[in-house]
This record gives C-alpha cells, sequence and structure tokens, in this order.
C-alpha cells in the first residue's frame, strides 16, 4: 500500500491522479483527446513484472504464474561484513527476508558483486534449517534444484549470470517464514597513487541492448535484463548495513567513506572498525572505502602464499619505482592525440551526465598547442565534432567547450560505432594517441564490445572512465584492461577535478612494460593475468601465480623505459589459508574467458573452466553452487506472487522515464504528443463558439 501522495507507475495509479482532469475534460469537449492521451501515457507507465535480470540491487524475487517473470517480495535487512587483511578482503552478505503470505512460494533473489568476486560460500536459513551448498556443473546443479523443488523440498542455487550479476533461486519458501541468505566471496583490494580502495556495489545501472548483439556469456533462458520498470527513487527503497573490519599490518594514515556517512573507531594503529552513521542506509549507490597508509609504510612489494597440497599460490604485489627526472621530460616532450568520447545515452541523465561533461571539459583544458584531439559522442548514434582529429589551438579548444555544453542525454546506447571510429588500429606517427572513454557501462553486449577493442586496438591506449552512483564497473574494468588501459570512477561530480587530473598525471608518466615473473630456480610457474598490461604512475604489479611447493626467491621484472628493472622477493608461507588460492582460480577463470571473447574455442575452454571452478569451489559461467534440504516440507511446485518496489541508482532519472530506445519510450512520447494535442484542441474549443466559424 502506498502513502498518500506518493505516485506510482502503475497504469491504474496514473489514471486515477488524472480522473479529475479527465471529467473537466469531457466537460469542455476535449475528452476523446485526452482519453487517447491517457491510454499512450498508460501503456508506457504501466506496471509489470520483472526479469530476473532487471533488479537494480540486491532483490529476493518470486516466480510468477508467467516463466521468465518474476515479482518482486518484501526485503527486511541487509547486512555486509568485510574482513580485509593486508590487500585481500573476506566479505559475507547476509540478507533477511519474510514470505508474509499463506502460501509456499519460490523466489529469485539478484545481486550484484565485484567483477573480481571469487564465490565460493552459499548457505541458506528458511526456519530453522540451514542448508549449506556444494558446487556441481551449471546443468547438473539446475537439474537437482529443479528436482527438489518438484518433490517439496527446500533448496538453494546460485548462478553466475555475468562475472558481476548473479541470481540465488530459493524453493518453497513457507507460509510465515523467515529466509536468511548468506553469500561468502574473497577479492584483493585495489591500489593505486598511494591509497587502497574497496567498493562494494549495491545498485546496477540497466544495460541497453543493441540490436543483434551477441554475448559469450550467456543469460541462459533469461535475457530481461535491460528495460527496468520499478517505482521513483525513494520509494520502498532497499536498505544496508554495512561494517568493514581493516587490518592493514601498517599505521594507516586516513581512512575515508568516499559516498555514504560512516562513523571510524580506530582500535589500533592497523586495526580500524568502519561502519555506517545510521544503522541501515538506502542501497542506491555503490559503496566505496578509501584508505592510505602512513608516509614510509606504502607497499613497496608484497607476496602472500597458501600452499594446497603440493601446490603453492602467490598473490604477488610490486610498487615500481618513481620516474626520474629524465624520464619525466623524456615523456612530456611527445606530443598526444586525444580522443575524448562520451555516452550521452538516457542511462546518463541526472547528475551522470553533468558529471561527464565536467570531466570532459577537463580533459580539454590539459592540452596544449602541440596535441592533436576530437571529441565523440554516443547514444543511439554516432556524433564527432571534427571529422578527424584536430590541432589544439585555442579557437579549436573553444570550440570543443561550446559543443560539449550543448550535449544532452538521451536515446540507446550504442558503444560500438563510437569504439570502431576512435580505435583505428593504426598509429598516429609522431603521437602518442589515447583514448577517453567516458561512460555508465550500461550495454548487455559487452562481450562482443571486448572482442571490437582487442581486434582495434593498435597502438592506442584505451582508458575508461566510470560515470554515476552505480556503473557497470565489470565492462569498465575488462574495457580497459583489453586496451591496455586503466579504470577510473568517478561517483560524484565534486570527484571531477581530483580523479581526472590524477588520471591524466598517470598517463603521462613513464610506464613499466613487459612484466615477468618467475622463480629463481626456473620450477615451472602459471601466472594470471599472463601478459601484465602497461603500467603507468602509482600502480602497482599485481600478479597470481601457482606452482609446485617448495621454498624459492620471486624475480618480478620488465622493462622501465628501455632499460631492465628487476626486484627479487623471498616469500613467507602462512600456515592458515588465505584465500590466495581462491584468487588465483578466479583470475585464471576469468583469463580463460577472455580467450573465448576474442574466438577462443569453447570445447577447449569449457572444459579447463570447469576443472579450476570444481578444484577450487567457485561460481563460474559452467559452475554453481547447489544446496538441497533432506526434508521434504512443501507441496512442490507451489508459487506465489508479492510485489515491492525496488530503488533505482542514486542520482539517476530513472523512475521518471523510460531511459533507452524502447517501446516503451515511444508510447509515453506518444502520450505527451496526446496531451498537447488534447490542450491544443481546448484551446481551440475555447476561442471557438460551437457552430461558428474562425
Amino acid at each position: 500500500m502506498e502513502a498518500k501522495g506518493q505516485r506510482s507507475v502503475d497504469g491504474a495509479t496514473v489514471a486515477g491522479d488524472f480522473a479529475q482532469l479527465v471529467g473537466q475534460a469531457i466537460l469542455s469537449g476535449i475528452g476523446a483527446a485526452l482519453a487517447l492521451a491517457l491510454v499512450a501515457l498508460g501503456l508506457a507507465t504501466s506496471a509489470k513484472a520483472m526479469g530476473i535480470n532487471e533488479a537494480k540491487t540486491g532483490t529476493l524475487l518470486l516466480q510468477t504464474a508467467t516463466p521468465g517473470d518474476y515479482a518482486v517480495a518484501p526485503k527486511v535487512e541487509t547486512d555486509v561484513s568485510i574482513q580485509v587483511t593486508g590487500i585481500i578482503a573476506r566479505t559475507r552478505v547476509a540478507q533477511t527476508f519474510h514470505n508474509p503470505g499463506t502460501a509456499f512460494v519460490e523466489g529469485v533473489y539478484v545481486f550484484p558483486l565485484p567483477e573480481n568476486a571469487a564465490v565460493d560460500h552459499l548457505s541458506m536459513k528458511i526456519g530453522e534449517r540451514t542448508i549449506e551448498a556444494r558446487i556441481l556443473e551449471k546443468d547438473s546443479a539446475r537439474t537437482a534444484y529443479v528436482q527438489a523443488k518438484l518433490e517439496g523440498k527446500k533448496a538453494a542455487l546460485i548462478e553466475q549470470q555475468r562475472p558481476n550479476l548473479f541470481t540465488n533461486a530459493v524453493a518453497n519458501i513457507g507460509p510465515g517464514e523467515w529466509v536468511r541468505v548468506t553469500i561468502e566471496y574473497q577479492q584483493a583490494i585495489a591500489f593505486d597513487n598511494g591509497e587502497y580502495r574497496l567498493r562494494f556495489p549495491l545498485a546496477i545501472t540497466p544495460r541497453y541492448e543493441s540490436p543483434g548483439s551477441t554475448n559469450s556469456e550467456a543469460l541462459d533462458d533469461n535475457e530481461a535484463i535491460l528495460h527496468p520498470t520499478f517505482a521513483p527513487c525513494g520509494l520502498d527503497a532497499n536498505l544496508v548495513s554495512i561494517g568493514v573490519v581493516i587490518d592493514s599490518g601498517v599505521p594507516l594514515a586516513k581512512a575515508t567513506s568516499s559516498y555514504h556517512e560512516a562513523w571510524f573507531e580506530k582500535e589500533t594503529d592497523s586495526r580500524t572498525v568502519v561502519y555506517l552513521s545510521q544503522e541501515q542506509q538506502l542501497a542506491d549507490r555503490d559503496f566505496e572505502l578509501v584508505w592510505a597508509p602512513q608516509v614510509g609504510n606504502a607497499p613497496e612489494a608484497a607476496m602472500f602464499i597458501e600452499t594446497r597440497g603440493d601446490t603453492d599460490f602467490a598473490l604477488v604485489t610490486v610498487m615500481p619505482p618513481q620516474p626520474d627526472a629524465i624520464e619525466k621530460a623524456a615523456m612530456s616532450r611527445m606530443p598526444r592525440e586525444t580522443i575524448l568520447i562520451i555516452d550521452t545515452s538516457g542511462s546518463m541523465q541526472g547528475t551522470s551526465i553533468t558529471q561527464a561533461r565536467a570531466a570532459l571539459d577537463l580533459a580539454l583544458d590539459t592540452l596544449t598547442t602541440r596535441d592533436r584531439f576530437n571529441v565523440l559522442e554516443f547514444n543511439s548514434i554516432l556524433r564527432t565534432l571534427y571529422v578527424d582529429a584536430m590541432p589544439a589551438t585555442p579557437d579549436n579548444i573553444r570550440q570543443a567547450h561550446a559543443w560539449v555544453a550543448k550535449l544532452r542525454a538521451n536515446g540507446g546506447t550504442e558503444m560500438g560505432p563510437a569504439l570502431k571510429f576512435a580505435l583505428t588500429g593504426q598509429d598516429t606517427p609522431g603521437f602518442l594517441r589515447q583514448v577517453i572513454f567516458m561512460t555508465d557501462g550500461g550495454v548487455e553486449n559487452e562481450d562482443e564490445l571486448f572482442a571490437l577493442i582487442a581486434k582495434r586496438l593498435g597502438a592506442s591506449r584505451l582508458f575508461t572512465v566510470g560515470i554515476g552512483s552505480a556503473p557497470n564497473s565489470h565492462f569498465m574494468t575488462k574495457a580497459a584492461q583489453f586496451g591496455r588501459g586503466t579504470f577510473t570512477y568517478i561517483g560524484d561530480v565534486r570527484e571531477v577535478q581530483e580523479k581526472m587530473t590524477k588520471l591524466f598525471a598517470k598517463i603521462e608518466s613513464p610506464v613499466l612494460k613487459d612484466v615477468m615473473l618467475r622463480w629463481d630456480d626456473g620450477t615451472p610457474v602459471e601466472t594470471f593475468p599472463r601478459n601484465v598490461p602497461d603500467l603507468y604512475l602509482g600502480e602497482p604489479v599485481v600478479v597470481t601465480a601457482a606452482r609446485p611447493h617448495k621454498p624459492g626467491t620471486v624475480i618480478v621484472s620488465g622493462l622501465r623505459g628501455n632499460v631492465p628493472w628487476s626486484v627479487a622477493l623471498t616469500p613467507s608461507v602462512s600456515p592458515e589459508p588465505n584465500g590466495v588460492g581462491a584468487l588465483w582460480a578466479r583470475a585464471k577463470i576469468a583469463s580463460l574467458m577472455d580467450e573465448l571473447r576474442t574466438g577462443g574455442d569453447v570445447n577447449a575452454i569449457r572444459p579447463a573452466v570447469l576443472k579450476v571452478a570444481l578444484d577450487h569451489h567457485l561460481v563460474s559461467a559452467y559452475t554453481s553452487l547447489i544446496a538441497v534440504d533432506t526434508e521434504t516440507t512443501a507441496p512442490g511446485g507451489a508459487t506465489k506472487s508479492l510485489l515491492v518496489k525496488a530503488s533505482y541508482p542514486a542520482g539517476s532519472a530513472f523512475g521518471q522515464i523510460p531511459q533507452t530506445d524502447t517501446e516503451s519510450t515511444l508510447q509515453l512520447l506518444l502520450g505527451l504528443l496526446a496531451l498537447a494535442a488534447a490542450g491544443m484542441v481546448a484551446l481551440i474549443g475555447r476561442a471557438v463558439p460551437a457552430g461558428g466559424n474562425a
């Protein structure tokens, strides 16, 4: 039940809101025109059941009578606890739901996770029973789940829909029962420019489906990821509580929460506890925690080792030395060809387009008269400022600023043409060619775009800038990886100056290339990523490795400019499991899937992914976690639908009008046109007497 005065997107409510206006319109002779308007508007705004991947945040969906459509069940609470030890984080996400109905239901829980999360544990507590999951091949897990559901047994199934989007199906939730879902995963913490950054995704930017696009990591039998139909922001929003323990091992200079109000309790110089200032806050933007070690305590090199059986798994991080004056001078003399791309699709409406324009303006101001540049915008179509890159003269820069100021967000998200135009596959002699791509990453055809980047990159470097409160970090990170660049996240317009300044300082600095990791005794080692991308100022070497168990020294080497560089590390083996093996396995799976994206043979890649995922108990594109109760407690297959609205990413225009070139957009426009026509009829009716002539 909605509070009085709140406005739903339900078509019946819209009609009710306009009831008085309709009556007046009929009395004034314009009923037919306004009725047409309301019909069209109702088509555009009527509520509908949703598909699995339409959720904007962690959500329990209930199966409706229509296959593939789900209704949203009431969410009671979400608790996130994160334990950071050194550069490794272990996260536990527990969400409690209540079935207030009188029938058994099946639920589908949809949630985003970091793109590098190694998901290895699921437990489900329904009533007094706790169900622990085991890992199986995806088809086998699904078969076991369906069989349990038909037999009336409680069961849970967790599947990867995309590397940063997962679903958990829950069978036979009883009347009045409380359900507590606990998911656990491991990840490595990002370190950049002297700061650690930990992000926990709480919302999902809707993804646009490009006509005819393909994706190698298919969404099984549910493709309705793209066109959300949710309540306006703030109505029945999802809530979250977050607690983090930072055990850094070194004294901290600072610890801050980027986008949420939080309390910080310093227990020791190296241990800090963080929790949200309110017991629960809106889950409408990603949570980001930033902390920095005190001067002199920044990591120059670190290695974590985990031994399983006869194999050592290692996580190695090394900070390259700062460039000297000669290196900086050599780089500063190199002219640049900078191609700036901005996403102006409908999903960028609200504060996102403001952030993007501000970032573009700042980028333009960094150019010098030695440089060349161009600016591109894309939504449903591609528009370019110039046919080709032009000299960065004062007049051209002024023209570019004026062009940027007029940019508005609307339409679809057709990234392909923009990337094809920017990535020519050719070098520009005498120039360092860099493409800066600003977007929220709201696309469905990610793998198709990754393949395009890998094929056409040439000598260019692609740097992605994530815009908005919940960008698609999987796309942004992976696109930068294929583009041999970096990913920068701007979640607030107040960060534009700082983040863009750091980005340009980074890409103007000397790089460390051809990074390799080996053991000094020559023992074979399997490292991931197989090819470490170019490293820029402030970026560490981060490599996971596996090799037969034996003591030894690790050598990390590379080229600093054209000069060889290396560092030797002697690892100390931890007596306790620290999750490094899972991180290595997750990195190997990601590397194998990258091969598939660039034309690899699925018949060879799939078995390799299966072996790694099963050996390390990880969810992947081909494996799932399944838990089946031993008792029969329900009539098999019974379902009931309940509905509660979910929140949108903060600062977006979602919930107000449809955001992409969909059928609903056309219907809404027709409705608005019909309303305008009704107004014109009304004016004419007042101006012209009945039966008279103009």
